[in-house]
């Protein structure tokens, strides 16, 4: 495998992250990592339309128009989608209603489409596929780690099996239900975020203006 190809690959599951990075996807990250499983078949699910759509895009790219390259890329993303989503109901239907809209909302995921539209209208197939898979894994594994904190601070349990015995069936630990309502994702995800950027401090954005240079125009 060329270094080119391991950046797209490997690249954004750490350094170039969509969601600790570009802070993408969140919408789904809220709503379905209240339990490990769902957010197990949402990250197949992006992964899957992610890949395919950037490699189905690459494909066609020179005999794209500009003037409708955008319809185009929606409509593939949106095919892909309806057929994952089929398939969910079809092999997962419990699991299918529990993520409800939000497989279908896949189709307007800044990831899928900003990755089609930034990398796989202008670079080949294969490459264009693993920049998808990438990104879908580096998507993957923020979701995994937000669920997990969840559900098992939340229910004291994985995958629906018991990790921490709850008081009311006899053991020790008392379920936070707060890890269990919205907002709580919201700070799982600060503090991964704050983690990654202290790990990799290149990541850290500039101030957008310094202290002593405000304080050096109001004394003139």
């Amino acid at each position: 495998m060329s270094s080119r190809a391991k950046r797209a690959l490997l690249d954004p599951i750490v350094d170039d992250n969509p969601v600790t990075l570009h802070v993408l996807g969140i919408c789904s990250a809220l709503a379905v990592t209240t339990s490990l499983l769902p957010s197990l078949y949402m990250c197949v699910a992006l992964t899957v339309v992610a890949s395919l759509a950037n490699a189905s895009v690459s494909a066609i790219r020179k005999v794209l128009p500009a003037s409708i390259r955008i319809i185009v890329q929606m409509t593939i993303i949106a095919s892909l989608v309806i057929v994952v989503d089929e398939s969910l109901q079809a092999f997962a239907f419990e699991t299918s209603r529990e993520l409800s809209v939000f497989v279908g909302l896949i189709i307007t995921n800044c990831i899928v489409l900003g990755r089609t539209e930034s990398f796989g209208s202008k670079n080949p197939v294969g490459l264009s596929f693993l920049d998808g898979l990438g990104n879908g894994l580096g998507y993957s594994a923020i979701l995994i780690l937000v669920a997990t904190c969840r559900e098992l601070l939340g229910k004291g349990t994985l995958l629906g099996y018991t990790i921490l015995p709850n008081v009311a069936d006899g053991g020790w630990y008392s379920p936070n239900g707060m890890m269990l309502l919205p907002p709580s994702a919201f700070f799982v995800i600060g503090l991964i975020i704050w983690a990654v950027r202290t790990w990799k401090v290149e990541q850290v954005e500039e101030a957008e203006f310094r202290i002593h240079e405000v304080h050096r125009t109001e004394a003139h």
